[in-house]
């Protein structure tokens, strides 16, 4: 069983992983500067850290309040970090909100993946440029799970998958669908059309070519960018094709990662299930 430690006050230095999660400045400092050589990041609720304790990543320690331990207790009784246990008074303090999914985890970050050697591993790769909202970062990586995508190429602009609010919404598959940052945008994109990379950018425009029309292939790869400013000229020159999705008329767009859920699901039905 892992070691439990009762904190009684917000200000114990043994949970200072967890302070302040509201403050994105604060949680780019602290988190890439503390512990391990490539920092720490927040896990949050009962479902990421069920997935959690299945990956191979290494946990520093946990925050729950009474009841989240009472919960999770069996399933965390052989990883090796200390359970911190808190009132929720507390975490909120600690934290800087109201907590009401009572359970926090910090977890190392692992090393930088090499994008090139992800995408060679894959068939199909959802490719990210300019998406700054946490959100709708982790809504794509869990539809690029959903759909069986092998990796994310991300651009340097993207924000950082694992900061605690995108974990939370990809429901953990942060943890398991691999990702890398590119410095080289776009000529990312230009290698991986010369590594037999069908290169689709996802474009609301009516002069695109219909997603209905694309057949799947060996390998291809969905470019998505922000909503509002959307995909680059240089993004759009480096695929091989500009693709849309027919919609009712008087909608022009989606948000970003329900319209990469919509291709990929397009592009992944004729490929072997992953389950």
């Amino acid at each position: 069983m892992p070691d439990v430690v009762h904190i009684a006050a917000p200000a114990d230095p043994r949970i200072v992983d967890y302070v302040g999660l509201t403050d994105p400045e604060l949680r780019r400092r602290r988190e890439r500067s503390h512990g391990t050589e490539g920092g720490f990041f927040i896990a949050e609720g009962d479902v990421v850290i069920r997935r959690l304790v299945r990956s191979a990543f290494l946990v520093r320690s946990f925050l729950l309040t009474p009841g989240r331990w009472a919960a999770l207790g069996p399933e965390l009784a052989d990883v090796d970090a200390p359970v911190h246990v808190a009132t929720q008074p507390v975490m909120d303090a600690i934290a800087g909100f109201h907590l009401h999914r009572g359970a926090l985890a910090s977890v190392d970050r692992p090393p930088p993946a090499d994008p090139a050697a992800l995408a060679e591993a894959a068939d199909l790769v959802v490719a990210v440029e300019g998406v700054n909202d946490h959100e709708n970062l982790g809504a794509l990586f869990r539809n690029a799970a959903a759909f069986g995508a092998g990796a994310v190429i991300l651009d340097p602009t993207t924000a950082d998958p694992f900061y605690r609010r995108a974990v939370r919404v990809s429901a953990g598959q942060v943890l398991h669908v691999p990702f890398g940052r590119v410095a080289n945008w776009p000529d990312a994109l230009t290698h991986l059309g010369n590594a037999g990379f069908e290169v689709l950018a996802l474009i609301p425009s009516p002069e695109a070519l219909d997603l209905r029309a694309v057949a799947s292939r060996p390998k291809q790869a969905v470019v998505v960018g922000a909503e509002g400013p959307g995909l680059s000229a240089g993004a759009l020159a480096a695929a091989d094709h500009r693709v849309r999705i027919a919609m009712a008329p008087g909608v022009d767009s989606l948000n970003v990662a329900t319209a990469a859920a919509v291709a990929l699901h397009h592009l992944a039905r004729r490929r072997p299930s992953r389950r």
